[in-house]
């Protein structure tokens, strides 16, 4: 199959402005996921909850996120994306304005707000599962080939944006206003950008009003290079069945085991082992997220051109390395380095994971899509609920230092996924 270049992303580019409305979706989407993960600090003895607690509340999320990504992504295959990420937001808004108002204002502090977290929690997750993989069906169809790993790196640098915004937004509302302040004003985000999208965004190119010929033709030789190829069935459950997806899931699982280790708890790790304030851990918080605005996309640069394999053992093994010297170094910033480079590299195999996931299932991308992120957030689960019972057991190093060999792992599941050449996974099955 002959690689096909795409023209330029210009400013007058129209999937381009997809992938950006797509990258702000996810920007918001890690904020209202991560604004727990800060606000904690304050919401523990505020509501009567333990970090066990606590760390359920979290698992919540995880558990209705990994649960509805199929549906979702099936919903994306079926309907398209833009009605249907558009009412996924808008439970992204309910639930997070009802975090910040229900537990210990409308229902009482202790098991009660317990209980009302665990609910909101699974709810948020069960809408936010609808993002990744509706934006795989919409990067399927809006982008060429040769340029998808690039076009969802850069949602996956949005996330990391919004993680990186995250921590010091939330320490200063809480510091200034308390944490409920939080939450009510990522609602307020989430509510814009739905609006954004579905004033803007159509389910096909061809219907897109501002489409130009020359755009069109580009999009349209990806499609004819996914028909060249073997797809799977119209039925998600087979796509369990080809061996390629099964190994890519694998490798997501673990991966998303240790991304999730900072993701809800790298903030408690820098103020708790590392003795930072509240605010400066907020801050430092941010680290890891704004060093991969830079190298995710460059990882998706790199695998368009060098191939999805080659791109993702080698993140792997740089977040193995630098997590384990991060975990073991006496001085708090160079773990605080060691760390960030980790993280940066860890989601620069985003890029690899979802690209090839699209290329190898091609029409049915979103279930696709639906699947490995379902693998990788019952990772998250695994995640949330093992660190803070590996702290209290072992400390922080060990909980944080045993995620170096599942990287390891990870990187070398790649070995046996089948990449036939840069930029195009090819099916098994």
């Amino acid at each position: 199959m002959d690689k096909i270049h795409p023209e330029l992303p210009s400013a007058g580019s129209v999937r381009y402005r997809i992938v950006a409305l797509l990258a702000v979706f996810s920007l918001v989407a890690y904020l209202l996921r991560m604004n727990i993960s800060v606000a904690a600090k304050f919401m523990m003895p505020d509501l009567g909850l333990t970090e066990i607690q606590m760390g359920q509340v979290f698992s919540a999320f995880m558990l209705g996120y990994a649960i509805f990504q199929v549906p979702w992504g099936l919903s994306g295959d079926w309907s398209g994306p833009r009605r249907m990420l558009t009412i996924a937001t808008l439970l992204w808004a309910v639930t997070t304005a009802l975090t910040g108002l229900a537990p210990g204002l409308l229902i009482p502090r202790g098991a009660g707000a317990f209980g009302s977290l665990l609910v909101l929690r699974f709810l948020l997750g069960a809408g936010e599962a609808a993002l990744y993989p509706l934006a795989a069906r919409a990067v399927g169809d809006w982008m060429g080939t040769s340029e998808r790993a690039f076009g969802y790196s850069i949602i996956i640098a949005a996330a990391a944006a919004g993680s990186a915004f995250t921590g010091p937004l939330v320490a200063w509302s809480m510091v200034a206003f308390g944490w409920r302040t939080a939450f009510y004003l990522c609602s307020v985000f989430a509510l814009v950008i739905a609006g954004l999208w579905y004033w803007y965004a159509t389910d096909r190119p061809e219907r897109h009003p501002k489409m130009r010929p020359a755009e069109l033709l580009v999009i349209n030789a990806g499609r004819s290079a996914d028909a060249s190829q073997k797809q799977p069935s119209k039925s998600w459950g087979s796509l369990l069945r080809d061996r390629n997806i099964s190994l890519i899931c694998a490798s997501y699982f673990l991966s998303s085991y240790v991304l999730f280790m900072f993701v809800f708890w790298f903030y408690l790790y820098l103020v708790e082992e590392r003795r930072f304030s509240i605010l400066s851990g907020g801050w430092f918080t941010s680290m890891p997220y704004m060093l991969a605005l830079a190298v995710v996309p460059a990882g998706g640069y790199l695998s368009d051109r060098l191939g999805r394999r080659s791109v993702a053992i080698g993140g792997f093994a740089v977040a193995a390395t630098t997590l384990f010297l991060g975990t073991r170094a006496a001085d708090a910033y160079v773990a605080i380095g060691a760390l960030s480079v980790s993280v940066a590299f860890l989601m620069a195999t985003e890029g690899p994971f979802w690209s090839a996931i699209i290329d190898v299932a091609g029409p049915h991308a979103g279930a696709a899509g639906g699947i490995m992120n379902m693998a990788g957030n019952l990772g998250g689960v695994a995640s949330t609920s093992l660190v803070p019972l590996l702290v209290k057991k072992f400390g922080w190093a060990v909980a944080l230092g045993s995620g170096s060999g599942l990287a390891i792992a990870g990187g070398l599941i790649w070995l046996l996924i089948r990449v036939e050449q840069p930029g195009v996974v090819q099916s098994d099955s």
